[in-house]
């Protein structure tokens, strides 16, 4: 726990710190990878970089655990720890790279405070840093002992191509030499890692959808703009590339639900992938839950992986599929209405796809009457939201 001579100081400098960080970890980052331009090669997306958002969401989760220990004196925000520890994990993140960050990221924050980082408020926020570095250590060396193998990353060939809904590939990928494979849980994702046009390794996470034993699978939205777009185009069967093990928190059963109530579901585009995942569990569980899914997409022949979704939905005992499509060819018209769902409040809720859409339909459900703490999201790329514990309890 932060120490009582820290915490008065800490708690004087939160608004200043947490104004100025995201202006920091630009900085930061910039610092790191001058000195370090290996962690660049297979560590960090660069596209985050020049987007901001790996920055945005640094800065996020160091403000979201600096707040919540000054305010609960015996307590981690367990759940903000948890997601940053498993994307670390999925990128092979060592014990001994803290030392670095915490090295070029006070020097930013130094150079950036300038007289108002006294040796005092220095020190506070250095105890605030290893508190999260040690705690976020221990839990990702849990993950990584939790696998079935001890390597960052595995051969994987791929075998199978196909096109889903619009723009969107389904891979299948086959394991390429004898490292043992994790079991992976529904909603898990892995990084698969490829090199971009100057040869720099880049990674990138994907949830994985049902596949046969051996075998991992990821479907892949074409991102025109986006520097790795090689991964959806030139990648062909027989090809090879590296796949993390799996990780992830945001699985059946986690925060939040406890496993008995309605399930509701709800995607838009790509944020399919994770509810395909849950269904087929439920279904090789034969799982009699009241399980209602929810997915937003421009067009019927625009949704990926559709057949899939409804053939898994018509297996449940009690299932049911409600569309909405901005071209009229879904249930509803336009985008999702909670108003017209009647959601029950004991709802288990969990939310994939754009950032504005999951806030959208957050937003709504809360007015309906949901709690905040009963609803889940997984967010593709860095997190920017970082809406976890009291920050989701707070139900807004």
């Amino acid at each position: 726990m932060l120490s009582e001579k820290s915490r008065p100081i800490v708690e004087a400098t939160l608004p200043v710190i947490a104004e100025r960080i995201p202006h920091i970890t630009p900085d930061f980052y910039k610092r790191m990878f001058s000195a370090r331009p290996d962690l660049m090669d297979g560590m960090f997306s660069r596209s985050s970089q020049l987007e901001g958002t790996q920055p945005k969401a640094l800065a996020g989760s160091i403000a979201v655990f600096a707040s919540y220990i000054v305010n609960n004196p015996d307590k981690y925000p367990d759940e903000v720890l948890s997601r940053v520890a498993h994307k670390h994990a999925s990128l092979g993140l060592q014990e001994d790279e803290y030392p670095t960050v915490y090295k070029y990221l006070f020097e930013a924050i130094a150079a950036d405070l300038g007289e108002a980082c006294t040796e005092e408020v220095a020190e506070a926020w250095t105890e605030v840093y290893w508190l999260m570095a040690n705690a976020l250590i221990k839990i990702e060396k849990s993950l990584y002992a939790s696998q079935a193998n001890d390597v960052i990353r595995a051969p994987f060939k791929l075998i199978s191509r196909k096109e889903t809904g619009e723009g969107v590939v389904d891979l299948t990928f086959e394991a390429a030499d004898d490292t043992p494979l994790t079991e992976a849980k529904a909603g898990q994702y892995i990084s698969l890692f490829t090199k971009a046009k100057d040869g720099l390794l880049q990674p990138r996470q994907y949830t994985l959808l049902p596949a046969e034993p051996n075998q991992r699978r990821v479907a892949i939205k074409l991102d025109p703009n986006g520097e790795m777009t090689s991964i959806h185009h030139a990648l062909t069967e027989g090809d090879v590339v590296e796949l993390s093990n799996p990780y992830g928190d945001i699985t059946l059963g986690g925060f939040g639900d406890d496993g008995s109530g309605p399930l509701w579901l709800f995607s838009a585009g790509i944020g399919v992938t994770p509810m395909i995942a849950f269904l087929s569990e439920m279904v090789a569980t034969d799982s009699r839950r009241e399980v209602v899914v929810v997915h937003a997409d421009r067009r019927q022949d625009s949704w990926p992986l559709r057949e899939e979704m409804q053939e898994l939905v018509g297996k449940l005992a009690n299932g049911k599929l409600i569309s909405f499509a901005e071209d009229g060819s879904g249930d509803h018209t336009g985008r999702v209405d909670v108003s017209k769902l009647d959601v029950p409040s004991n709802a288990s809720v969990y939310m994939c796809g754009p950032l504005p859409f999951m806030q959208g339909v957050r937003s709504q459900l809360i007015d309906a009457g949901v709690p905040g703490v009963q609803i889940q999201y997984e967010i593709f790329g860095p997190d920017q939201w970082m809406l976890r514990d009291t920050a989701r309890a707070e139900n807004k």
